[in-house]
């Protein structure tokens, strides 16, 4: 198969099944790393970057400028540099040294800011930095994944018609929440192509999306200090939160038992998969969506020594492991 641009390699139909993950249910993961931004967020970031094409927005001179964590901020980078659009990058401490790295090598600049707003930690501190640049340089363009309606539609014209297109009928879909584009977007083509279908939004303790109170998250990916505007809970999908300790338990669980170095997200949806396990009906067909990969979680929740600084180790203690 030929692509003409990078950013059409999109791998949109791989899934693996976990044989054994529950007891009496057949459980497949999305495999959404497989591409060359190495995460589902390739698909939002194409979405975003075509919205503002289409606007007309984009003239000579203009400079591209998003709020990330990670995975998107890379997606777009890729994208960035092939389509030669000037990009500019604001991330925080959590965000892993990798991709920073990545987003560097693919030409983008890279902000780090350093100072937690008091109330909506580092995410309001990222928004705070991209509206002062915006001030005064007028040339930036603002993608605003978290507010931009294109970030749904990726993934409900894309990723939940892909996972309908390989299974027909889908009993459960456990999909995380970070900006909610993946939720917002499944639970919209689910609602009209496959109503019967059971949607489990998944996030992590400290988040706010789902109403819970906000406190420290170590873990990128899920979670945000202030709900998306693009969220909507109109009570057609249920809503469970994870602890990141057992985020970092579930990922080593998944390197120990499939060989599967999965990203932390992957790891608190799985995590949501066997927390409520036992209300699925007997040979029940489960997907869960995996937005990325490990390899940029090798230093952090792969690492021991992080997972204990952090004070995350509590279930390895407990189990002996």
């Amino acid at each position: 198969m030929i692509f003409r641009h990078v950013y059409d390699v999109v791998v949109d139909n791989v899934f693996l099944e976990l044989g054994g993950f529950v007891q009496d249910a057949d459980v497949y993961v999305k495999l959404e790393g497989l591409n060359p931004a190495g995460s589902i967020k390739l698909k939002t970031a194409v979405a975003l970057i075509d919205s503002v094409e289409a606007t007309g927005a984009l003239r000579p001179g203009t400079r591209l400028i998003e709020s990330t964590s990670g995975n998107l901020g890379v997606a777009l980078a890729v994208i960035c540099a092939a389509r030669k659009y000037s990009l500019t990058l604001v991330t925080d401490p959590n965000t892993s040294r990798q991709a920073v790295r990545m987003m560097s090598s693919l030409g983008a600049e890279v902000v780090e800011v350093t100072g937690e707003n008091s109330s909506q930690g580092f995410l309001q501190a990222r928004f705070d930095y991209v509206r002062s640049r915006i001030a005064v340089e007028p040339e930036l363009v603002w993608l605003n994944q978290h507010a931009n309606a294109a970030n749904v539609e990726a993934h409900s014209s894309r990723t939940a018609r892909a996972i309908h297109d390989e299974f027909g009928h889908v009993d459960v879909l456990f999909v995380g929440a970070g900006t909610t584009g993946t939720l917002m977007g499944c639970v919209d083509y689910f609602s009209r192509h496959s109503p019967r279908t059971r949607i489990v939004g998944v996030d992590s303790v400290g988040s706010v999306t789902f109403g819970g109170p906000p406190s420290t998250r170590h873990i990128p990916g899920l979670g945000a200090a202030r709900r998306p505007d693009i969220f909507v809970d109109d009570g057609s999908f249920e809503k469970v939160l994870i602890p990141e300790t057992e985020t970092v338990a579930m990922c080593h669980r998944l390197t120990r038992d499939y060989g599967l170095l999965a990203g932390g997200s992957t790891g608190t949806v799985l995590a949501a998969v066997d927390r409520i396990s036992g209300s699925l009906p007997p040979r029940s067909r489960v997907v869960a969506i995996s937005p990325d990969l490990g390899e940029k979680y090798v230093d952090t929740v792969y690492s021991m020594a992080w997972v204990a600084d952090k004070q995350l180790d509590a279930l390895f203690t407990t189990s002996g492991q």
